[in-house]
């Protein structure tokens, strides 16, 4: 499948991807190639959870969000979330755990997004990047999986980091 670049963004690469069918036909795709993201679950205690409220322009609103970021060259995504979390929060986790990971648009995104519960948090000073307009909040667990079913979260990693911890959350290992 011939692929060409047509964009080199300081994040992402836009290409178009040029394919045969089954059929013999040939089709054109965008799409966007991604290194890689993580997202993490920050529980702050068994019934509290940190959210950030981000400034999204992309889509004209702010988002409650988990925090989350990409994959720095060569970086892990364990690496990368303990930097997320520090930079977006200012906690520091005492202890991790990898849940998932997932592709959160398939059709023209190449990112994987790996998710991280982070617990036995310790909180410390924010470190954002110059373009994240986001403050952390502390929200009851209770009241975020509610807002995950009315709408007031839209992002969809926070959706899956939610409902998906809430599914497991009961297990013995948790």
């Amino acid at each position: 499948m011939p692929r060409t670049i047509v964009h080199q963004g300081r994040k992402i690469q836009v290409a178009v991807d040029t394919s045969v069918l089954a059929s013999g036909e040939t089709i054109v795709r965008d799409v966007v190639l991604h290194p890689g993201a993580v997202a993490i679950l920050p529980m702050v205690d068994a019934e509290h959870v940190c959210l950030v409220h981000n400034q999204r322009p992309v889509v004209g609103t702010t988002l409650w969000e988990i925090p989350a970021g990409t994959l720095e060259p060569g970086e892990t995504p364990q690496r990368a979330a303990v930097r997320e979390l520090a930079e977006e929060t200012g906690y520091r986790a005492g202890r991790w755990r990898r849940l998932i990971q997932f592709f959160p648009s398939p059709g023209v995104l190449s990112e994987v997004t790996h998710l991280f519960l982070a617990r036995d948090l310790t909180p410390g000073v924010q470190q954002l990047e110059r373009d994240e307009e986001l403050e952390p909040h502390v929200v009851a667990w209770q009241e975020a999986l509610a807002w995950a079913r009315d709408g007031t979260i839209r992002d969809a990693k926070t959706l899956i980091a939610l409902l998906f911890w809430e599914s497991l959350k009961h297990e013995k290992e948790c």
